[in-house]
């Protein structure tokens, strides 16, 4: 009886799916009858020509809006952009280019090393005066960078005036495959730690994470500190053969399940690793996400290192390129990952549109090799949570407002061009004195930014006149405001030292170009120095992995 019982649950199980399956279907032809029609009505009786690719593009665009952010439609012409978010690589010459207001015109702010830009000679601070004949004054910032973009092996002429000389200078430029570096520095943090810049999971990067990780332990690397604060992802397959330099063969890392079938997948080490002992602290923060949450959460699973700095992203989605008729392409959100201990990270639900985050109350609890607690549906929480340093609002200010950036950056053009040498990037800081001499250019520049206490303050007082106070109170704002008055001299000397730091880094910058500045950062890295600390202290390492067994 109860055989022939469950035969007909299962049975009737199975009609309901495939009644479920048969309404749906007939709901998609029907949506998609209603879509067609409507569209035939407007292109035949509305008041004016239509542009069938725009007015349809948008009707995808909003389809997709209803969904997630990572699934994106890329007609025909942005071809070009897909390619270079998955290759990482585009056509161009290889700088770093911003718009500064005074000249009304973009400058060169960092060439990279090796690049065209570098190769032509272009330093920081060249404005920018003329592409292949065409005047570049009071172009936006993106429309300069689309003409400097283009097609590897394609030439043009730049007119660029160099600050401090005369007369304009042209050079020809050629194009080449730019790709931003996977690791765009790898160094001894001291005599026994590694450190690895680690940015994006683009194409070979397990080649170059394997080749540095052999030349650190040629310098004597016995334990390593990876930094992956602003690695925003990128291969999933490139993430678990980078994990398998630290954890063994045959191991699988990472799983993924969507509505198909050929979604599911398991992601497995293949190969025999290099160390699968070594101490390893990973530095992350709300900018780590999708490959390199992979990363930092499987060493978290294994209990392989240390996770330390703020909880990551919450990026758990797996994404699929399609190629659409007419060589359209689809970037499609096609499964969650879910990693060794079998959580996923994502922090969002995207459902019809309604964007919501996973409540604590609703996160489950997994654990981790050894035993320890781990939480899924907000991103990687830290073994050890350590927030960095807040930028001050002056330093902020010296490197982001449009205007200001002339301060920071003629002080720096000027200072490049009277040394033709400076100390090694890992040693160089500007001294007392030149930073005095910045410091009386940046007074007498007016330079001005807006200051935090001067808003709340406003903010205070219109409260104050709302609430009927301000009258009673005008003489006690009236002094406050006095000795919040903006006195660059005396924030400048508040916040000497990350200031000097930041104008260091631009020095740096010019000499031994985005390596060098990461390496002048260690010294005053939070949360290098945090991991150094932490690797030196054997026994509270092992304890953090091993919390309920003694060394």
């Amino acid at each position: 009886m109860r055989k022939i019982t469950l035969a007909i649950v299962m049975m009737l199980t199975t009609l309901l799916s495939a009644q479920n399956t048969v309404n749906h279907n007939l709901e998609v032809a029907k949506q998609m009858e209603i879509f067609s029609t409507l569209y035939r009505y407007l292109d035949l009786m509305y008041v004016d020509t239509l542009n069938a690719e725009q007015v349809v593009g948008e009707g995808i665009k909003g389809m997709l809006n209803s969904l997630d952010p990572y699934t994106e439609y890329y007609p025909a012409a942005d071809r070009k952009e897909l390619k270079s978010m998955i290759t990482g690589k585009y056509g161009g010459i290889g700088a770093i280019i911003t718009y500064r207001s005074k000249d009304k015109r973009s400058v060169i702010s960092e060439p990279y090393f090796g690049m065209p830009a570098y190769e032509a000679g272009l330093r920081m601070g060249d404005v920018i005066l003329a592409i292949d004949g065409e005047d570049m004054t009071n172009k936006q910032l993106s429309y300069v960078t689309e003409h400097l973009r283009g097609n590897a092996g394609t030439s043009f002429l730049l007119k660029y005036q160099r600050p401090g000389q005369k007369e304009p200078a042209t050079v020809k430029i050629t194009r080449q495959q730019i790709q931003m570096p996977a690791i765009p520095y790898y160094g001894m943090a001291n005599d026994s730690v590694g450190f690895i810049s680690f940015s994006q999971f683009t194409e070979d990067c397990a080649k170059l994470f394997r080749n540095a990780v052999i030349d650190l332990k040629r310098q004597g690397m016995s334990s390593l500190i990876i930094d992956l604060r602003a690695n925003t992802g990128g291969s999933l397959s490139e993430a678990v053969d980078i994990l398998n330099l630290f954890l063994p063969k045959d191991m699988t890392l990472v799983r993924t399940r969507g509505k198909l079938p050929q979604s599911g997948r398991e992601y497995t080490t293949s190969k025999l690793p290099i160390d699968t002992v070594m101490p390893i602290v990973a530095l992350v923060g709300n900018m780590t996400a999708s490959a390199s949450e992979i990363m930092s959460g499987t060493l978290q699973d294994l209990d392989r290192g240390v996770i330390m700095g703020t909880k990551t992203y919450g990026k758990g989605l797996v994404q699929t390129p399609i190629a659409l008729p007419y060589n359209g392409n689809l970037k499609l959100t096609t499964a969650h990952y879910y990693i060794p201990s079998g959580r996923c990270v994502q922090a969002i639900k995207y459902k019809r549109g309604n964007n919501e985050v996973v409540a604590d109350s609703l996160k489950k609890e997994f654990k981790t090799r050894n035993g320890r607690t781990v939480k899924d549906g907000g991103g990687i929480m830290p073994d050890i949570v350590i927030t960095p340093d807040t930028i001050p609002n002056v330093v902020y200010y010296f490197n982001n407002a449009l205007d200001s950036t002339s301060v920071l950056m003629d002080y720096v053009v000027d200072y490049v061009a009277s040394h033709k040498t400076i100390a090694p990037a890992r040693d160089f800081e500007i001294s007392d004195e030149d930073y005095e001499d910045f410091k009386k250019k940046a007074i007498e520049s007016g330079f001005q930014y807006d200051r935090e206490s001067s808003k709340l303050l406003k903010q205070l007082k219109k409260v104050a006149e709302f609430e009927g106070y301000y009258d009673r109170a005008k003489a006690e704002f009236d002094a406050l405001e006095k000795k919040l008055a903006h006195d660059l001299s005396v924030e400048l000397d508040h916040n000497k030292q990350e200031v000097k730091q930041a104008i260091s880094s631009d020095i740096v910058a010019c000499y031994y170009y985005q390596a060098g500045v990461i390496e002048n950062s260690l010294r005053s890295d939070k949360l290098v120095q945090e991991a150094l600390s932490l690797l030196a202290d054997k026994s509270r390492y092992h304890k953090l992995l091993y919390p309920e067994q003694k060394k």
